[in-house]
């Protein structure tokens, strides 16, 4: 996945720095490892924030990122957009994502747990049948998407009285992601975070946790570790994003689940999923503000 950015400028060296941080050789990690190596959730997060902040560095290396952008992150997204708005700086980022993911791969080893995508249904039929299985909406991503998560055998429960006109599908993923079973993770990250060079945002952040508006850095850190044990609500964040009149929608590297959710819940807005650098002009050209046309 790190591939095509590495022949950029400056990039290895800041996976250079990054690996420092995280304790992780992200370039091998990036390169060359084995799928079981990078499917470790705490190998995936630290590698996901070292994605995005490349393609990021990249984008305002070729053109100027507009002061009144909106940056949003999904689950631990949310850790590379604290320091894409200058909450944290690159490197802490790094060291809050090895930590954060390592705290959650070794709370999911202590129960065998999972999460299944309900696809469409009634919100309400679908919030019903997960509470009966026993499970929690992890993720409500809008555009009648709901994660669930919980313990192995509730995920069974839900496939068995599954609600009415929804379709499931079981997700790839280490254990219960953002729901109370993640407990065991919280402080271990939170005492990480305490430690954190904090500054105010130097752009617009929205939170995972309601969509709304974060202006303090210090409570944008502490959201991200609650968000921990909480729901992600992308579909508060969408909200507020097309409220705001957004004009262009960019999801930074690895890309394609939020784009995708973009076309059904931000119709009229110009869509770009960038995954190689190649992808970054097509978004330079497409959006004008980014360009400074």
């Amino acid at each position: 996945m790190l591939v095509p950015w590495l022949e950029l400028p400056g990039a290895s060296d800041r996976l250079d720095e990054w690996s420092a941080a995280s304790g992780l050789d992200l370039e091998r990690l990036g390169t060359t490892a084995t799928l079981q190596e990078i499917t470790d959730t705490a190998v995936t997060q630290p590698l996901v924030v070292a994605s995005a902040l490349l393609g990021a560095a990249e984008l305002r290396r070729r053109g100027e990122v507009p002061s009144d952008s909106i940056i949003a992150g999904h689950s631990i997204g949310e850790v590379a957009a604290l320091a894409i708005a200058g909450v944290i700086s690159e490197s802490d980022a790094l060291r809050l994502a090895s930590v954060r993911g390592a705290a959650m791969s070794r709370a999911c080893a202590d129960r065998p747990t999972g999460m299944i995508a309900v696809l469409g249904g009634v919100e309400a039929d679908v919030l019903l049948a997960l509470e009966n299985a026993g499970l929690e909406p992890a993720n409500r991503n809008g555009a009648g998407q709901i994660v669930a998560a919980g313990p192995l055998e509730a995920c069974d429960a839900l496939e068995q009285n599954p609600p009415s006109r929804a379709r499931l599908r079981r997700l790839e993923v280490a254990g219960a992601f953002h729901t109370r079973h993640m407990a065991p993770a919280v402080d271990e990250v939170r005492a990480l975070a305490n430690t954190l060079e904090v500054r105010d945002p130097g752009l617009t952040l929205v939170s995972n946790a309601d969509g709304m508006v974060v202006g303090s850095g210090r409570d944008a850190v502490d959201r991200v570790v609650s968000q921990i044990t909480h729901p992600v609500r992308w579909d508060l964040c969408t909200q507020t994003m097309v409220k705001r009149g957004v004009d262009a929608f960019v999801e930074l590297p690895p890309s394609g689940a939020l784009v995708g959710l973009a076309k059904r819940m931000m119709r009229d807005v110009p869509r770009h999923g960038v995954t190689t650098p190649e992808d970054l002009d097509a978004a330079l050209e497409s959006v004008p503000a980014l360009s400074g046309a």
